[in-house]
């Protein structure tokens, strides 16, 4: 296959037309982000929408609006800043080196790459009085409508200046009406939707909990311009601040009725000194835009972040078994052996071993004490982990395992020994979650022990093939007696954390590039594009009841490809097996079941679904996803999944609510995604019992039928779940 590759490197790039006018277009596809200078040569945003034919109209859109702005001083700057005549909420606050908190930021240059579909503009953005700099990024995937921005801040100055505020991003639209659905909850609650129309003043969705941080609210949003958002209608920007620690994003409706979109690093308590010369990248403003409503706006982010993002993101996934509600923290090696053969036993290609498998002086016994040791509990494992892996090699299953190494239990070792690693107020009682204190990874000597505690177990055990990184502790009394020996000032905490966190993951994947690891936070706490560059997975939330995960996954499912989402079967919910089963089977599939305990029908139930799972895991894993009936506005829910060529589908649908209803699908659900032009046969997999459904014998239809009527699945309160086969016939 020849790929056609171009690279453009043009300094001053952009369409003038006068000496004091300058146009920068940024452009996807589909649509185009416009920036203007004016005579004192401020840059102004001043287009967002359809891509106009003729990149020299662009120099007329701002001459057609009137938002006079003398009472607020800046609305649609391209970066807003403090201190001069501007009263709006601004993108960047700096203390300069001699004291003085205002800055102006006037347009310098622009520069242009692009390579194979992809685009990066940088803006160059100076002082007219200090020697600032700021770089404001766009890397744009042109043939998706997916952007990317953060903002570069350099410090040229005479001495160290202090930043108060630095924003990602600073959007501005003059769309007549907007609306909002942002997610907030929390723990066995995560990812709870809200859409509310946005009215004058300022919405805030921001995080202060240091880690776990988008367990009560995400930085995950929607917009919908014009009207409410629509599943295949209407205008929407689907977009997430990738950053794992406090976020702030500001919904601000102007005077004059406009948004103003300001995302960032949260700087409650984090204003940030830069020396001379050195520089600060902000965390990446992620947003796919789509004029067919928030289906094709999430099909583009799915695409894009399982090839340019998600680590191994159009890789396989292994299927698994967790010991966590099987055992707890209650197993010896002979409870594991057995389990480890169940997952050969039932079809499973890995087993996890969990929570509980350490610590000798302080011994994992619950979760009050041993965190922080990881050496194998010579009580629970007398023959080490290296036994288990072998045990997972004789049984032809991988072997993987837990942990939390960003957490300590004060009854343990490791804090006896370093009190001064752990975040904690000098004059303050510890406070705990969970019977837990966090590290502080600001200290490298931290950041070397947790590496340590991955590489000593991959260097004793190279065949691990799994690893669970949980966390579930946030940050009380925050105060880092590392930042205090190096005379840096306490506000770097908050910061310095998260990227102590990613120098740590860095070395993690330069030497174990390959291995699989899922993120984990008590839950829904952690999950973003900048972590899952280092993750091939997450886990949505503890709570694993199937009726409750169907809208978890839902909403995942905006910003996130089922790649990336662990679904496990477990014993929360009063559903049947298949039910489970079927729900987990939208991501990639685990079980977390003592498979003992199943009757001999449930078993023989699962091995035959998992086996049907790794027939058709490649149409969820790697397909395009289609919503077709949401929970929220009907009793039953419906997902299919649609491979490239579109000659296989899969389609998931469920009762999703417990309202006694005989027949709950009384009209044909649409399918999307086929070719109309093609023969499909439709048949129902995962039959509890064989030979039992209405569509168990292949029918022929359209593409055209499938997709303009539709098929009914025949949900009801004796057949809550129903897994459609949908395969090309030639």
């Amino acid at each position: 296959m020849n790929i056609r590759t171009t690279l453009v490197i043009i300094c001053f790039l952009a369409i003038s037309f006068c000496e004091s006018q300058t146009i920068i277009p940024i452009e996807t596809k589909d649509f185009s982000m416009v920036f203007k200078t004016d005579a004192q040569n401020r840059l102004w945003n001043v287009y967002f929408g359809k891509k106009l034919k003729n990149q020299s109209d662009y120099a007329e859109v701002d001459k057609q609006y009137y938002f006079p702005d003398a009472n607020a001083g800046i609305s649609n700057s391209a970066y807003t800043p403090s201190g001069t005549w501007n009263l709006s909420e601004p993108a960047l606050m700096v203390k300069h080196h001699d004291g003085n908190r205002s800055t102006e930021l006037l347009f310098h240059d622009v520069s242009k790459e692009e390579l194979d579909g992809i685009s990066v503009t940088k803006i160059k953005l100076l002082d007219p009085v200090y020697n600032l700099k700021v770089v404001l990024n766009y890397k744009v995937w042109h043939d998706l409508n997916v952007v990317e921005q953060w903002a570069e801040i350099v410090n040229n100055e005479k001495g160290k200046i202090e930043l108060g505020k630095y924003a990602s991003a600073n959007l501005f639209f003059t769309n007549k009406d907007f609306y909002l659905t942002h997610f907030q909850g929390e723990y066995l609650r995560e990812m709870m939707p809200t859409e509310e129309k946005l009215t004058q003043g300022i919405k805030t969705v921001e995080s202060k909990l240091g880690t776990r941080a988008m367990l009560l609210g995400t930085p995950n949003f929607i917009v919908s311009f014009e009207n409410p958002a629509q599943e295949d209608s209407g205008l929407v920007m689907v977009g997430q601040l990738a950053w794992s620690g406090n976020f702030k994003i500001e919904f601000d409706i102007d005077s004059n009725k406009n948004l103003r979109v300001i995302a960032g690093i949260n700087p409650y308590e984090s204003s940030y000194g830069l020396q001379k010369g050195e520089r600060f990248k902000t965390p990446s403003l992620i947003y796919s835009i789509s004029k067919s409503g928030t289906g094709l706006a999430s099909r583009q982010l799915h695409s894009w972040a399982k090839s340019h993002r998600v680590l191994n993101g159009n890789g396989d996934r292994l299927t698994l078994l967790n010991n966590w509600e099987a055992t707890y923290f209650d197993f010896n090696e002979n409870k594991l052996s057995e389990l480890i053969k169940n997952t050969k036993n039932i079809g499973l290609d890995l087993f996890l071993l969990d929570d509980g498998w350490f610590g000798n002086k302080y011994p994992r016994n619950n979760d009050d004490a041993g965190l922080g040791d990881w050496q194998e509990n010579k009580k629970k494992l007398p023959s080490g982990l290296g036994y288990l892996v072998k045990e997972a090699e004789k049984n032809d299953v991988k072997f993987g395992i837990w942990i939390e190494p960003e957490m300590v239990n004060p009854e343990s070792e490791l804090f006896k020994n370093h009190p001064d690693w752990v975040i904690k107020q000098p004059e303050r009682s510890i406070k705990l979650y969970r019977n837990q204190m966090v590290l502080d990874l600001t200290n490298p000597d931290v950041q070397d022990f947790v590496f340590g505690v991955v590489d000593d177990i991959f260097t004793k055990n190279p065949k691990v093939a799994f690893v669970k990184w949980d966390c579930n502790a946030v940050i009380y009394n925050a105060y880092s007696s590392y930042l205090e020996d190096k005379g840096i000032s306490q506000t770097h905490i908050y910061v310095d954390y998260v990227q102590g966190l990613y120098r740590v993951l860095e070395r993690i994947r330069k030497k174990y590039p390959d291995v699989p690891m899922m993120l984990c936070s008590g839950g829904g706490g952690r999950a973003d594009y900048e972590f899952l560059k280092y993750f091939t997975e997450f886990w949505p939330s503890d709570n694993t009841d199937p009726i409750e995960r169907i809208f978890l996954q839902w909403n995942y499912s905006y910003f996130f490809p089922a790649i990336t989402m662990d679904c496990h079967v477990t014993n929360w919910g009063k559903q049947p097996i298949k039910y489970k089963v079927d729900v987990a089977s939208m991501g990639k599939l685990g079980f977390d079941v003592d498979v003992d305990h199943l009757s001999k029908e449930e078993l023989e139930f699962s091995k035959r679904a998992i086996k049907n799972y790794n027939g058709f895991k490649n149409l969820v894993l790697h397909g395009t996803q289609y919503r077709l009936a949401s929970p929220y506005q009907n009793p039953f829910a419906s997902v299919m999944y649609v491979n490239e060529n579109k000659s296989q589908a899969v389609m998931f649908s469920f009762l999703s609510s417990n309202r006694f209803i005989e027949r709950i699908t009384k009209r044909p659900i649409k399918l999307k995604g086929l070719n109309s032009d093609k023969k499909y046969s439709v048949r129902e997999i995962n039959l509890f019992q064989e030979g039992e459904g209405s569509l168990v014998n292949p029918v022929v239809y359209s593409g055209d039928f499938l997709m303009n009527v539709g098929i009914n699945p025949e949900i009801s309160v004796k057949r809550t779940s129903v897994v459609l086969l949908v395969d090309e016939v030639k």
